[in-house]
């Protein structure tokens, strides 16, 4: 039977109840269960929202109905099959149903049948009960091989349009699920569901699977353009807080500061040589112990007097920390008894081995949450860290056995990938309550919604690669894509560069360039050669990396960044605006060429350049050994080369000539003269 319901359509088909509610402009949210009631659950979709008035139709025999909000559609046919529609009654997407047809007097069209006579026996959705409660859930959809897919996070994957992949709905080290799409037809899709499982957008079918889930939750919306889409799907999951202003400049780090006195050293050298830096990153062990959240008084002995030296010489500074406790730290017997650590379904509660037994902060537990918080404050924040960088947050398990893990939410099949989220807003509430305002904090995962808490996601230990550098383009635009702002990468790769090999130098020059273009550019890395530990106790016990200052480049290189560094500089009122957009209406800081331009057709193809903003195209060298490459400029504006200040018809592909000092930029015409003179020092 389908029905209406305070302003709801409603299938109830046995022991199904399905509901499709409007949730904000040309949205709906779409639930299904086969419990007694809904859970009660936002996930991701926790703004409030105003009420939207929709328009809802129910046949006479109840078999079938509609219902519109704003733009967007709904319908259920007389197979409880759902499908969605934009305000030209264009199809965006339908349910994949293949079933037999037995009984014609139900008043169907046979020539409007379509897929649907089959021997198959094939649901749209379909809940397979698993023992003992909950279902392992299947959600399908009718795939359109002319279809082009974008976002749901970061994958390490060098190409940008999704169509034709499968997807693992999990974190890991370096991958953040984050399940929204764009689609190139004109609608987004939200999987609100932060259960373990995977997608597939196959040629033939596109499947969203859950491995355990009480209920079926997803959220779509239509737009005439990618920005509608992208704008109404933060309006229901949050919004970033302003980048601060020190957000916008050079982010210095390393694995790592080993010492107080190393750190200083660091810092006075960037003042001496007069480089721009806005933040400065004491990287993990720092503590005398995972679980102890202090600085380890052997190698920094004074905190207060080493912060206050950086602020004055205008230098924020971010500290690591991890959500893991060490067995003999002197907080687990008190976490542990009170419910405040992931729990083992099989074995004893440890879920990471790293120097030493550990277990992970329960962050889906407010209280959890609060007690962390409490010791970062005192050991922290009080004597003046500034921001705080949360590593560890998918979290990296030793061994990725995700049926093995029990949160205070549920297991870590039914809810596991909102852990990130509850860990950035554990941090987030913590700075709130103390009064700061503008909030970032780099994480090292993400889920939906976790942008409204001053996520900066960064994308994990990635090696130092060309093709590293070209899935890191991807990732970027995907993020954003995916709500995500703000995003950045270790200049250089994580693992595997060497200090002063020529090919890494090419490699991390090249890497820099792309950087500065970037909503947040962040230098890190583990650099080779090693230097040995301090000691075998507390911090000592953990080796550094070597060099990851400019200068360390050697000179070529040093001076090519000094330029870029100084660049970014000039940019920052230029950021500041698109950072003021993303703010408001979640705006991508770095988006792929068809956001701004959706009408041109070529520009969906385009995956090796982006937008910067709203007036900088930058078309990064991927490449060893590139010094020219071919640039796509979109249609409907004319543009200018940001060395030579050509200008250059859209609409076309030309050859453009990009040696070691130069990353191929092109700004569009009317932007202001301000912006243009920002590249003076390039010419």
């Amino acid at each position: 039977m389908i029905y209406e319901d305070q302003n709801c359509l409603y299938l109830r088909n046995g022991n199904e109840l399905l509901e499709i509610k409007p949730w904000g402009n040309n949205s709906f949210r779409v639930r299904s269960t086969k419990y007694a009631k809904f859970t009660g659950r936002q996930n991701a979709l926790t703004e409030v929202v105003d009420p939207q008035i929709a328009i809802v139709r129910v046949n006479e025999n109840s078999n079938s109905g509609e219902i519109s909000n704003g733009n967007l559609t709904a319908k259920i046919d007389s197979f409880k099959n759902l499908s969605f529609y934009n305000q030209k009654g264009e199809l965006l997407l339908k349910g994949y149903q293949r079933n037999r047809i037995d009984d014609m007097s139900m008043g169907v069209d046979k020539d409007k049948v379509e897929h649907f006579n089959s021997a198959l026996n094939i649901d749209s959705r379909e809940f397979r009960p698993i023992t003992g409660g909950d279902f392992e859930l299947k959600v399908r959809f009718e795939a359109d091989k002319h279809e082009k897919l974008f976002g749901m996070g970061q994958y390490q994957q060098d190409f940008l349009d999704l169509k034709n992949s499968k997807l693992e709905l999990a974190h890991r080290n370096s991958q953040a699920s984050i399940p929204f799409v764009l689609s190139s037809k004109g609608y987004g899709m939200l999987w609100n569901n932060p259960a373990i499982g995977d997608v597939n957008f196959a040629k033939n079918i596109t499947e969203w699977h859950a491995l355990a889930t009480k209920e079926m939750d997803f959220w779509i919306t239509c737009g005439d353009k990618p920005n509608d889409i992208e704008e109404q799907y933060a309006s229901v999951t949050g919004k970033v807080p302003m980048m601060p202003d020190y957000g916008l400049g050079y982010w210095q780090c390393k694995l790592r500061y080993r010492t107080q006195n190393e750190l200083l050293a660091a810092a006075r050298e960037f003042k001496k040589r007069h480089l721009p830096i806005s933040v400065i990153v004491i990287d993990y062990f720092h503590w005398p112990k995972s679980g102890e959240y202090t600085f380890d008084e052997k190698y920094w002995p004074d905190p207060d007097e080493m912060i206050k030296e950086l602020h004055s010489m205008g230098i924020k500074l971010m500290v690591s920390v991890w959500p893991t406790v060490d067995e003999t730290s002197s907080h687990y017997k008190e976490m542990n008894e009170k419910g405040y650590l992931v729990q083992t379904e099989r074995g004893v509660p440890i879920t990471m081995n790293f120097l030493g037994n550990n277990g992970f902060v329960d962050f889906t537990n407010p209280d959890a949450q609060k007690y962390l918080w409490k010791l970062l404050k005192k050991n922290y924040a009080d004597k003046g860290v500034d921001l705080f960088w949360l590593d560890e947050a998918e979290p990296e398990y030793t061994v990725y056995d995700f049926d093995n893990y029990r949160y205070y939410d549920g297991s870590n099949l039914q809810i596991g990938n909102t852990y990130p989220v509850g860990y950035s807003k554990a941090i987030y509430d913590g700075q709130r309550e103390d009064g700061q305002t503008d909030i970032v904090n780099l994480v090292r995962c993400a889920w939906a919604g976790s942008q409204k808490y001053g996520a900066l996601v960064w994308s994990g230990d990635i090696d130092s690669s060309f093709q590293s550098l070209r899935n890191q383009l991807a990732i970027g635009l995907n993020m954003a894509i995916a709500g995500i702002p703000w995003w950045t990468t270790d200049i250089g790769g994580f693992h595997g560069g060497v200090d002063d090999d020529e090919n890494f130098r090419e490699l991390v020059t090249r890497w820099f360039e792309f950087a500065t273009f970037c909503p947040v550019m962040r230098m890190h890395g583990d650099r080779e050669p090693h230097t040995e530990p301090l000691s075998d106790i507390g911090g000592g016990k953990m080796p550094s990396g070597g060099a990851t200052e400019p200068w360390a480049y050697g000179e070529k290189a040093y001076a090519i960044m000094k330029k870029y560094m100084e660049l970014r500089e000039n940019l920052k009122g230029y950021i500041r605006t698109q950072m003021k957009a993303a703010h408001e209406v979640g705006t991508p800081v770095i988006r792929p060429l068809f956001y701004d331009f959706s009408k041109d057709s070529t520009a969906w193809n385009v995956e090796s350049e982006f937008m910067f903003g709203d007036s900088i195209l930058i078309a990064p060298i991927l490449y060893a050994k590139e010094t020219s490459r071919q640039v796509y400029l979109p249609d409907g504006t004319n543009w200018f080369n940001a060395y030579t200040n050509e200008e250059v018809p859209g609409g076309q592909r030309i050859q453009v000539d990009a040696p070691m000092d130069r990353i191929p930029v092109f700004i569009r015409q009317g932007a202001t003269a301000e912006l243009q003179s920002a590249f003076d020092n390039l010419k």
